[in-house]
């Protein structure tokens, strides 16, 4: 049987989720079950550290990355301890290259396998759909990411809330960073306006994540609709395709639709080393959204785009605003209405281009 996994989420670090963790790990050893820390993350904060004490730790991987003696959680020693419950930080972390696994989260995944309850930690800036948000939101774009699916598939998602004037204060007692770290932290990351938006995203999370599983609960697959609804994301091979097919994702979950992108090129058409990479790089991104990802050859691309919503009944088509000249609109009509015009019964949507606006300001 599976393990049982709970996840503590926060708006950002210093919430208090890894002390929540171990709060949660030492109430379950009171109560007589077997508990050990498969991996902490303290960050040199003395209450963590305190609290730690009495649980058993499993001992770590140690290797040697960039002239560093590194920790990494041993997979295997966990899972040959066999605890009842494993207290497993950072979810989000990037393993070292000669790990079996590039990321905790699939390590996570096998202890569950094994049959160990699990409870892990992570912020809300580190889930994949939404970091073209939090890129926008705090201009700091977060490379360690893991799939909106791990909170969907997870038992429990708890978020652990704190006031941003709350984390703030915990900032400038020492609780968080180090002293010389605050100001630079306050400024920049931990600002108010950026915390309170950070914080309504994890609030939203965890509300959508609980309408999602009272839904789930509650609902008769008789009395499903007739017609269920299915999104088509139009992408091309450049950067500005990922916010697309992350917007296209999250209107999907919101819609408890699966998500089809959709790449349209002229036949024969050779790819630049750039596009090479572009096109890489939103495989592994659909992948990670579990998107389908669908490429056609067709001179005509309104025709292929009509052509694939029939055959995946598809009923919205979410594109970037499109590169076209006023002359071609006027002459020919723009690629929307040709869509708009096309699509009959199919709500057609354009996600904008912040760096447009931008350059506009």
């Amino acid at each position: 049987m599976r393990g049982h996994y709970r996840i503590l989420l926060g708006m950002a670090a210093g919430v208090g989720k890894t002390y929540r963790m171990l709060q949660e790990g030492r109430s379950a050893h009171a109560e007589g079950r077997d508990v050990v820390i498969g991996y902490l993350e303290p960050h040199d904060r003395p209450e963590t550290t305190t609290l730690a004490e009495g649980l058993e730790r499993v001992l770590h991987l140690r290797s040697e990355y960039g002239g560093l003696e590194l920790n990494e959680m041993d997979v295997d020693a966990v899972i040959r301890r066999a605890p009842e419950l494993a207290l497993i930080d950072e979810l989000a972390h990037t393993n070292l290259p000669e790990a079996r696994n590039e990321k905790r989260w699939q390590d996570i995944d096998e202890v569950l396998a094994a049959g160990i309850d699990v409870i892990s930690t992570v912020n809300i800036q580190h889930l994949e759909s939404l970091n073209d948000a939090i890129a926008e939101l705090t201009e700091v774009r977060v490379r360690e990411t893991f799939p909106d699916t791990v909170l969907e598939d997870a038992d429990e998602v708890v978020l652990v809330d704190l006031t941003p004037e709350a984390l703030q204060e915990r900032l400038r007692a020492g609780k968080v960073y180090s002293p010389d770290r605050v100001d630079v932290a306050l400024n920049n990351f931990f600002r108010g306006d950026r915390l309170s938006a950070l914080r309504e995203l994890a609030l939203r999370e965890v509300a959508e994540d609980v309408g999602a599983r009272r839904q789930a609960m509650v609902l008769d697959p008789l009395s499903a609709k007739a017609v269920a609804e299915r999104v088509l994301a139009l992408l091309t091979p450049e950067p500005r395709s990922q916010r697309i097919l992350r917007r296209a994702w999250r209107s999907a979950e919101r819609l408890g639709a699966p998500l089809d992108a959709l790449w349209v090129h002229r036949p024969g058409h050779d790819l630049d080393e750039e596009e090479q990479v572009q096109l890489a790089a939103l495989r592994r991104l659909a992948i990670v959204l579990g998107a389908h990802f669908l490429e056609v050859e067709d001179d005509d691309f309104v025709a292929a785009v009509r052509r694939v919503v029939g055959e995946r009944g598809s009923t919205y088509v979410l594109i970037g605003t499109p590169n076209e000249s006023r002359r071609r609109e006027i002459l020919r009509g723009s690629l929307l209405s040709a869509l708009v015009r096309e699509l009959p019964g199919v709500d057609v949507r354009v996600i904008a281009n912040r760096a447009d606006r931008e350059l506009r300001e």
